[in-house]
């Protein structure tokens, strides 16, 4: 119900700390009470960053769902959402940080690009947000594109949305790896020279890097 005050966004774990939060069992929790100590409102942040809120009345010392029922529009429930989304914006503005893509791979690719070629992502489609590039400095050339797309555009038979990765490589590697489960033809891209990476931690990260490294080197050639 809450989902948009963290779209697009990464948790920060040491803000987590200072701003109140407590991990335990896995899991971040925080609670403060609300509308003149009437409820006390849970918030709890799991390691796969999927957020919850839970609300509990006090008087009864039981879970309180209304405020949770999207057509249930009182304006008793309409109140105890504002306060509730006053505190996940606090939340949000505090602990978290704009990250377009979430995954720890999408993150441990871009810095590994960043620290071996010093190049950062370029977003270029005001329409698709969620797409960028590494171009080499020399030449402008694309030597990696870095997407979300549902699962289904690789085949799955599920719209569960997925990072993945676009590189350049040898026709004659494509056709040898290329088995629509780890290694797909290039998605948007010419599928003789592109390959598509599926960043769901099915490849070593070493192996990443070793498509990396060649794709880079490919879009030197003239």
């Amino acid at each position: 119900m809450f989902e948009s005050f963290f779209y697009n966004k990464k948790v920060n774990q040491e803000k987590l700390n200072r701003f109140g939060f407590v991990f335990h069992d896995g899991r971040y929790s925080y609670s403060t009470l609300l509308l003149d100590n009437q409820f006390r409102l849970e918030i709890i942040i799991t390691e796969q960053e999927k957020i919850d809120t839970r609300l509990i009345d006090l008087e009864t010392n039981e879970d309180y769902i209304l405020y949770k029922i999207e057509n249930t529009t009182s304006s008793f429930i309409v109140k105890i959402r504002q306060e509730i989304q006053k505190v996940l914006q606090e939340i949000s503005n505090f602990c978290f940080e704009t990250s377009v893509f979430k995954s720890e791979l999408s993150t441990r690719i871009i810095q590994y690009i960043n620290e071996k070629y010093g190049d950062t992502l370029a977003f270029l489609w005001e329409r698709f947000p969620n797409n960028a590039v590494w171009r080499r400095k020399d030449n402008k050339k694309w030597y990696g594109a870095l997407l979300t797309i549902p699962k289904s555009k690789l085949g799955f038979k599920n719209n569960n949305l997925i990072e993945i990765l676009d590189l350049r490589a040898h026709p004659e590697d494509i056709i040898r790896l290329v088995d629509k489960q780890r290694y797909f033809p290039g998605y948007h891209m010419n599928k003789k020279h592109w390959i598509t990476i599926c960043l769901d931690n099915s490849l070593p990260f070493e192996e990443i890097c070793f498509r990396i490294d060649e794709s880079y080197r490919l879009a030197g050639r003239k």
